[in-house]
């Protein structure tokens, strides 16, 4: 199960970082509105690049929040060292 988490988490991650990295690419790039509104609509599914770059953001912060939990979980998992 440990292992499936950090699976997750690490998924969460990279793709957070990459919606908010094409977010940032679609808000530079298209200036005209017409040309905005139809990237934001096909590389997307929101209104606006804004949105995708707060998804983005918000998938790397649960990412990072079940990485913790994955982390905490193996440790506690570990049987402790006998001496």
């Amino acid at each position: 199960m440990v292992f499936l988490g950090k699976l997750i988490s690490w998924a969460l991650v990279i793709l957070g970082t990459l919606r908010v990295a094409m977010g940032i690419f679609v808000a530079q790039m298209f200036s005209e509105p017409q040309a905005y509104a139809a990237a934001t609509a096909r590389y997307f599914g929101s209104r606006t690049s804004g949105e995708a770059i707060d998804q983005g953001f918000i998938m790397i912060a649960v990412g990072v929040g079940i990485g913790l939990l994955a982390r905490i979980a193996g440790n506690s998992a570990k049987p402790p060292a006998r001496n």
